[in-house]
Parts: C-alpha cells; structure tokens; sequence
C-alpha cells in the first residue's frame, strides 16, 4: 500500500474547495457522471481505432445509493485506470497560490472547477470521505483503491475488480445527507444529464403490483443519448421535433414553429431552437434555452451568448466551443460566443423570412403569437430591423395583415394631412374605441390595432423609420383635426357662452382618481357626437413607455392622466342645452354680469394709472383700493360660476351627456354608473 500527499501548492485545498464551491455544491454530480462518460466515450474511440480489442459491452454510466452506508456510487464500465494514471490524474493538481485563485475565483464556482482541474474534487464539497476503485482496460492491470478523507493524505492500495472500469464511492458528510435522497439526485440527473451520450442508470424501474410499486429487474435510464438535435434534419420529421420540445417543456403548448442549427464552420454548433406561443409578459418566457458542450449541461442563462430578446425562445444549444465550465464575463469576451450569437440572429430572421415566404397565410396565422418576438427583436438589434421589415406585419381592426410596405401603399394619399404626413391611425382596444374606430372608417380611413404590450415602443421606432409619418391612437382627439385635410371650422361662441359651457360641463364630471379633465369645444357634424372623450397622444404615450422603462421616465408614470371632455356645438343637444342655460340664467347673471363690467372697468383703469410707475411710486392707499377690485372680481366671477353650477345640478342632461361619453371610453364605473342606469330609467 502506497500513502502519499496530494501534490498541491497550498495545504488548504479541501477548505477552499468546501467554502468557495458550497453555493454551487450540486454541480460535483454533474462532474462526476461526465468524467464517467468521458471514460466510456474513450473507450469506444480506442475500440474504434484497433487500440482495445476487448468485448465493449455493456457501456452505462450507473448511479447508486445507499442510505445504510451513507455513500453515493458512480460507477462506469469505461477505460479505468493504473496506479501511474491516478498519481497523474488524481494526486497532482493544477492548483495555483492560494491567494491569487481565492481573489480570482471567489465569486464564480464553475471556472474554479474548469481552470484548475478540480471536477473530481468537486466531490469533497458533500463528503468526508471519497474513494476510488478502478480497473484500467489494459491487458494485465492491477485494479486500483484509492482513498482520501479530505485533505492532502492519500492511501492508493492494489485491490480486487472483477470488471473494468471505475467506482467512485462518496461518503456523504452529515450537512450534505439530502444527496442521499433518491428524489433529489433523480432532479440533478435530470437537470445535468438528460441528454448525455451514454445511458445513465439509476435504481431500478419500478412497476404497480398489488397496490403497490415495486423494482423490477431492468436498469432506470435518466436520460435520452441521442437527441433530437444530434441527429441529421434530414433523419427528423416534424413529429420528431414536437416529440422532442415536450421532452424538453412537458407542460407547454405545442410551439409555432422550430429552427434547427448545425454548423461546423467556423465554430462548431448545433441545436433546436422553438418558437413558442409568446403570451403579453415577456418577461415569464425566458430562460428556455438550454446551452450544453457535448451533450452535457451547462446553464440555461445564456443571455451572454444569444441576444436578449433571443431569449424568448426555448430549445437547445449545443456547442464544444464553449467550455463546460464557463464564467459570465468569459462569454462576455469570447469571440466564439460572440460569432455564435450573430450566426444564431441571421439563422432566425432567414427561417422567419422562408416561412413568410413560403406559407404567409399560415405565417399570418401565428403572427399574433410572433409578434412579441419579432418587435423585441426589431427594438434592440439593429441588423434583426434591417431583416424583419420584410416580413413584420402590421394588423388592421379588419384582421387584415399587411407588411410595412404594403400598408404604406394601401393608406397612401388618402390619409396625408395637409403638410403631406402620413398618419397611421391605431386603436389598444377595439371594444373600448368602437365609435372612434367608426368615425375613421365613416371618412375613408383604415385603423391599425396596436395592442401589445411592445407596440407603444415599436410606435416610436417605426416614427423614425418611416419619413413623413405618425402613428396616433384613435381617441386622441377628433378625426378632422388627426388628419387635418383642410381648415378645421370654428367655433361660433363668445366668451361668455365659452365661460359658461365650460363651468356647466366641468361641474359634473364625476370625481376619479388620478384623471384631469379639460373641457374643450369643437364645431363638428352635427351627426357627430354631443360630447366625447379624447386623451393626447403624446402624454398617454410617455406615461404607457414609462410604465415598462421606469427610471427616468417614470416621472410621467406619476402624473394624473389628462382628458379632453370634447363638446360638439354643431349638435342639436348642445344648441339647445345652451338656449336653456342662457333662459334660466339670464335673469341671476345679468346683473351680476354688470357689476363685474364695472368693477373691472375700475381695476383696469387703476392698473393702467400704475404701469409706468415704479412700486414704491405707487401710494399704499391705491396698491390696497387695486387688490380689493381684484378681490370682489374673484367673488362675482365666483358667483356667476355658482348660477351655472346650480343649472347643471338641475338639468339631468348635462350629467347624461358626459356620462355617455365616458361610458363610450369604458370610463363610468362604480357609483356612477350605477347613477346613470337609474337616471337612463328616469329619463325614459
């Protein structure tokens, strides 16, 4: 028997193994069943090529537990190993100060594996104890046990193996005894190597029998060695693929389309990447790319090594050019990954633009699903635009798709303004803009329904991509004076019935939270509505781009949404409501109306005495005599406010008119609208 210390330049190895790789402890199962892999796939090579002339048979990877023991068995049937090979690979590690890897290396456990060799001493993160036994394939080998009990001491000892290969036996420590729970490695081999290249074993398959289950004599295998995305597309069929997408996302739906990578030049990649059915949050759908090296498990965070909004898709990446055990600010730099990141966006936009091409009405289909996708993609990669234009659609309230092209020549002339802009009109709700959408369509107009929760971005692109051109919701404001065709009528009011209107209306808009209402008048049809809503354009926007950006937008998030109460005074309802106003009121607001012509009179002619003079030149009795002039206009201003109010309070129209026009808006709620029903009856 042989004892030795493990050649390393630091004496506390096994310490800084326990403490800087405890966060990611799992990852020592993942390394251990590789290296058997590793073990087996070596064999099968030296087969291949005359080295081994042996029997190969059975080669499975086997995974066992026994909680009596308390140790957890990796076992292969692979190349094993000579006493020479484990002083080499084993005792001596490429392990570097102590000092410097702890600086380095703290804060990333997969490179501190990956830079210093230390996958098989991944194991001593969850035991106090490991032992080898190993046979090695060559003819004449003494099998091998070699123990360790967490530091620098070995023993390595001739034994007995019937078979070759190798046994990694852990001894589990007690703050470790969940990785002796067949539930919880069933989860990591599932989770590391599902898709390994050599069958995995583990426990036994286990059957229903009197009520009951019970193992049967066949192995459990974990995992699938040939993927869907090993193979050639050519070998694979459309069943193929959605069976292998339910392999990987059981509980999704079925995805819209696929895209299957395999490329040797100049890096080596391969992969099936889905489309899957995006809902309005992008956010839930991520993280659905699994990144693999050879088939074995990496990460699926892979936002360093696809586009951000590529991460929306799911599937798999498989690639030998990315270590297996990679840190976030390698992929950062690694000019591989970034070369498979530009290879990946060209072969996504070219299959879109193929499917496009070759089935638009089933593209057409499936564009609402796509949509979130592919705007994503437009917002943060320029050379994705460049691509998408050709194939993104706009879609009408018809249900009508068109690219950007195509819309443009559909709208053209018939919906430029005056100053030759083209407007893009657009609806969020077609229920709620029903009668605007209406109102457009009564002038000719085509209407776009913009109602993902992108499109308020892809807005504000698209304005910059396309010259002379606007997009406006539809609600915004009147549709004469969205597209202004020619000058826009006016108003036939004087100030006073302005002034008067205006309190009368603004008296009984119903009281809601975080909502400013302007009321404002138009000279319209007379068969246009009396009263509508409108919300500018600009404002509603920023607060929408403020409440997906936050930061410092999220200034506009906070201000009170801001209404027009729209008043049509070309309409009967409206005439005649201030024929009636002007009959009740006259009698209170004459005099009133006299009173404040004289006292302003007085408070102009004071203030025009005083402009040219400087404040002290102004004597105290004037500055008093001017402020109480100003003061008693306050109060009559007030007062012939109060007649007005009083009419509106009295008359249910008024109410009923901006009831309609909220209710038109999805607006009433509450109290309010129950209000209205009851007034609606009383009114009958």
């Amino acid at each position: 028997m042989a004892k030795g210390n493990i050649g390393v330049t630091s004496d506390n190895i096994f310490p800084v193994i326990k403490k800087f790789l405890y966060s990611d402890h799992e990852i020592f199962l993942r390394e251990l069943v590789s290296n058997a892999v590793d073990a087996s796939q070596k064999l099968k090579t030296l087969a291949s090529v005359g080295e081994f002339k042996g029997e190969l048979g059975e080669l499975k990877v086997w995974v066992n537990i026994d909680k009596k023991k308390g140790t957890l068995t990796i076992s292969d049937r692979g190349i094993g190993m000579t006493a020479e090979e484990i002083e080499k690979y084993i005792n001596q590690i490429a392990f570097s100060g102590a000092e410097e890897f702890l600086e380095k290396y703290k804060n990333d456990a997969q490179a501190i594996i990956g830079h210093f060799g230390l996958g098989f001493y991944s194991s001593f993160m969850v035991s106090k104890k490991v032992e080898i036994f190993t046979l090695s394939h060559k003819e004449g080998a003494v099998a091998q046990h070699w123990s360790c009990k967490g530091d620098p001491e070995y023993t390595l000892e001739d034994t007995i193996k019937s078979d070759r290969g190798t046994d990694i036996v852990l001894h589990i420590d007690d703050e470790n005894k969940d990785f002796l729970e067949e539930s919880k490695i069933q989860e990591l081999l599932t989770k590391y190597c599902k898709f390994l290249p050599v069958e995995i074993a583990f426990g036994k398959k286990k059957d229903w029998k009197d009520g009951k289950q019970v193992e049967t004599d066949e192995d459990n295998i974990i995992n699938n060695p040939n993927p869907a995305w090993t193979r050639k597309p050519a070998d694979l069929k459309d069943e193929d693929y959605a069976a292998f997408y339910r392999e990987l996302h059981p509980m999704s739906e079925d995805p819209l389309f696929h895209i299957h990578l395999n490329v040797d030049y100049p890096f080596n990649l391969t992969g099936i990447l889905y489309f899957p059915k995006i809902k309005n949050n992008i956010d839930i759908q991520r993280n659905k790319i699994q990144l693999y090296c050879n088939q074995v498990f990496v990460t699926d965070h892979v936002e360093n090594i696809v586009p951000e909004y590529l991460t929306l898709l799911h599937g798999v990446i498989d690639s030998p050019d990315i270590p297996l055990n990679v840190s976030r600010s390698y992929l950062q730099s690694d000019a591989n990954v970034k070369k498979i990141s530009g290879h990946i966006t060209k072969k996504v936009a070219d299959r879109l633009q193929e499917i496009f091409k070759a089935d638009r009405k089933n593209f057409e289909e499936k564009w609402d699903n796509l949509k979130v996708f592919i705007q994503y993609g437009m917002l943060s990669d320029e050379k994705f635009y460049e691509r998408a234009e050709k194939f993104a659609l706009l879609k009408n309230v018809d249900s009508n798709y068109y690219t950007f092209e195509e819309y443009k020549t559909l709208v053209g002339e018939n919906q430029k303004d005056k100053n030759g802009d083209l407007i893009y009109l657009y609806a969020n709700n077609t229920d709620e803009q029903y009668s605007y959408i209406q109102h457009a369509k009564d002038k000719g107009y085509d209407v776009l329904v913009m109602d993902g929760q992108l499109d308020v971005h892809v807005v504000s692109q698209l304005e910059q991509k396309f010259e002379k051109t606007r997009f406006v919701r539809v609600d915004s404001d009147v549709i004469d004076k969205i597209i202004v065709k020619d000058e826009v009528s006016q108003v036939n009011l004087s100030d006073e019935q302005r002034n008067a209107l205006v309190t009368v209306f603004e008296s009984q808009i119903p009281a809601m939270e975080k909502a400013n209402f302007i009321v404002t008048f138009e000279q319209l049809s007379p068969t246009a509505n009396p009263v509508f809503v409108t919300q500018n354009e600009f404002m509603r926007r920023m607060k929408e781009m403020s409440a997906l950006q936050g930061g410092m937008m999220s200034f506009y998030g906070e201000m009170p949404d801001s209404y027009n109460l729209v008043v049509n005074t070309a309409h009967p309802v409206v005439e005649k409501l201030l024929a009636e106003e002007e009959a009740v009121c006259s009698t209170e607001v004459a005099p009133v109306a006299t009173e404040l012509a004289e006292i302003k009179a007085k408070h102009d002619t004071l203030k025009d005495s005083q402009k040219d003079k400087k404040d002290e030149e102004i004597p105290v009795a004037e500055k008093d005599e001017l402020s109480a002039l100003a003061k008693q206009l306050d109060e009559l201003e007030d007062k012939k406010k109060a007649v007005y109010r009083n009419f509106a309070s009295g008359n249910k129209q008024v109410r009923q008119l901006i009831d309609l026009a909220l209710l038109a808006n999805n607006m009433l709620k509450g109290e309010a609208l129950a209000n209205f029903v009851k007034r609606s009856v009383d009114m009958m």
